[in-house]
């Protein structure tokens, strides 16, 4: 059963969840750089994070799970979320270049079809960064956050699932190193630092970017059989003369 978007809000109004929303958005800068004129999604709960490309990317879409309920986001200017069936996305083929997945596959009920639709929206040349809790890492291990909710992941399962949904792996990273502890949360800049270099496999999150596989087929020749029809007029070869017809001589000769 996936959390409730009021439950989510809350969470990331609270300082463990300013914490965990400063974490992330630094490894979405460090991978993704500048969104200049391009289309990005945000599927799950994903608008605590996406808040930064907005000046600079041409469209930004949120899509929240129907079983999660939706928010009004932003706060200010046109409304940008969207209430959608998370099996079949109301978007057309190849539509975006950037897609951001947080709170969306640990709790769907068909992670690889989660995945597809994923695929299916993602441009040719786009990226897609999944966010799933890491299962080695302290947060996966307390309810009291939305990360301790569904199914946390290792990093080759989570590949694993990508590559059965035609996504490519291509590049990961590891985040929150924090404690899930409320009153820790002023340390989190220290916890960062520390944890990636001295314990890096007890980080909270586990990012992972993928891209689209995109195969060309080559059709295969079949053979047929082709009737051609043997003409009865064949036109005589160069230099030979019909049957009572004299060639004519070569010039200068009579």
């Amino acid at each position: 059963m996936r959390r409730d978007v009021l439950e989510l809000r809350q969470f990331y109004a609270s300082d463990l969840g300013r914490a965990a929303r400063a974490m992330v958005e630094r490894k979405l800068s460090e991978a993704w750089g500048d969104t200049h004129g391009l289309d990005v999604l945000a599927l799950g709960y994903a608008t605590p994070f996406i808040t930064p490309f907005r000046a600079r990317a041409r469209r930004v879409v949120a899509a929240m799970p129907a079983q999660q309920g939706v928010e009004v986001w932003p706060a200010d200017g046109p409304i940008l979320s969207t209430l959608t069936p998370e099996d079949v996305l109301p978007f057309t083929n190849a539509l975006f270049d950037r897609i951001l997945v947080v709170h969306g596959l640990e709790e769907s009920t068909d992670p690889v079809g989660y995945l597809r639709e994923v695929w299916r929206v993602l441009a040719p040349s786009g990226r897609a960064i999944i966010t799933v809790a890491s299962r080695t890492g302290l947060w996966a291990n307390t309810e009291r956050t939305p990360f301790g909710h569904g199914r946390p992941y290792t990093r080759g399962q989570l590949a694993d699932l990508m590559r059965e949904a035609d996504l490519e792996p291509s590049g990961w990273t590891r985040a929150l190193y924090l404690p899930p502890v409320g009153w820790m949360a002023r340390w989190a800049d220290g916890f960062e630092q520390a944890g990636s270099r001295l314990w890096p496999g007890f980080a909270g999150l586990l990012l992972m970017e993928c891209t689209k596989q995109t195969f060309a087929v080559k059709p295969k020749g079949l053979r047929s059989v082709v009737r051609t029809v043997r003409p009865v007029l064949a036109p005589s070869p160069a230099g030979t003369a019909r049957r009572g017809q004299r060639l004519a001589p070569p010039p200068g000769r009579s």
